[in-house]
């Protein structure tokens, strides 16, 4: 089988194109190699792909209309995951432009590449932030989500709205995966644990935003892999019992489907924190610090749909997969400060 990974240099896409790989697939990866992070590392994620048999990489903005409609023509994918994005809430408020030319135009340019080149299955990255204002804890597929609190939120959730609206113009089967605050080796530079253990390692403080009174629903990259492989598997199919007078928000009467990816287990901050330090060998300088525009108190995954439809069960102690986020962060630093 074909996969198209959009995003393939990025933390999530690397790892999901090494799963597949080794399962067997031939895997398309494409990525524009954008400088909104650190342009080596994901050079160096490519450079774990590149010697593996099946992969091959395209360099590509999925922004570019005519550059994407020759890509689907000419390869004629089965299955694609869409991970490429514009990533980050903060930087949503500085540069809202970003989030429309790539999470908007590029996302229509996929859907119209599946549309017109007979996919079978889309399995597009959406995002806990899509819950925006919402209170109700844990975060639930079935809740409203109508009240983003960032433009990076408010691209996501119309990721979902156009996926649906394919699923049932040309039933085109979709799934969305609303990601929950995924970390491990290979983690982006610009998110809390590698900004944590590079300041730690370095004596510098660290940024804590509302005085450390936030949870997030930490899920390690393993679990997430196979959460997004069990799914790819499961092509999305209409829900028989979907009643439009009392429509259900993850599913529909067209080929959609919407599911949460998390862990399902909130951690404070601090216990974060404390987790990082332990890891690294070196307590944290704490720069206590109000609420950020466009962040949220608390994610919380719901994950009985995912479990339903496909087993997933995830399975990392945080102090596991810090330990090897730890590791993994000083090994490669370590060996691109010599």
């Amino acid at each position: 089988m074909k996969v198209l990974i959009t995003g393939v240099a990025g933390f999530i896409g690397m790892h999901v194109a090494q799963r597949l790989l080794a399962q067997g697939f031939e895997v398309v990866g494409i990525d524009n190699l954008n400088d909104y992070y650190d342009v080596q590392l994901k050079e160096d994620r490519l450079k774990q792909l590149m010697p593996l048999p099946g992969f091959r990489f395209v360099r590509l903005d999925m922004a570019e209309r005519t550059a994407m409609e020759a890509l689907f023509s000419t390869e004629k994918f089965q299955r694609v995951v869409n991970l490429a994005a514009q990533p980050g809430v903060r930087y949503s408020i500085k540069n809202p432009h970003a989030y429309v030319n790539t999470n908007i135009v590029g996302f229509l340019n996929v859907l119209e590449g599946c549309r017109h080149n007979g996919v079978e299955h889309l399995v597009y990255a959406s995002s806990s932030s899509v819950y925006g204002a919402n209170t109700h804890m844990p975060f639930s597929v079935h809740d409203n989500v109508d009240h983003p609190v960032s433009l990076y939120a408010a691209t996501k959730k119309s990721n979902e709205l156009m996926a649906h609206t394919y699923s049932h113009l040309y039933r085109l089967p979709t799934t969305g995966l609303r990601f929950f605050t995924v970390y491990g080796p290979w983690g982006r530079p610009d998110m809390s644990p590698s900004l944590f253990a590079s300041a730690i390692l370095e004596d510098r403080p660290i940024d804590v935003f509302n005085q450390g009174k936030m949870q997030r629903d930490f899920t390690y990259i393993d679990d997430i892999v196979e959460g997004v492989v069990r799914v790819l598997d499961k092509v999305a199919e209409p829900n028989p019992s979907f009643d439009r007078e009392a429509p259900d928000a993850a599913s529909s009467d067209a080929p959609f489907r919407i599911y949460n990816i998390g862990n399902h287990e909130p951690v404070e901050l601090m216990t974060f924190i404390e987790t990082i330090e332990s890891a690294v060998g070196k307590k944290a300088v704490k720069n206590m610090l109000p609420m950020q525009d466009g962040d949220v108190v608390a994610t919380y995954a719901d994950i009985e749909e995912l479990s339903q439809a496909v087993g997933f069960a995830p399975h990392t102690p945080l102090s596991v997969g810090v330990a090897k986020f730890a590791a993994w962060f000083k090994d490669y630093y370590g060996a691109r400060s010599k």
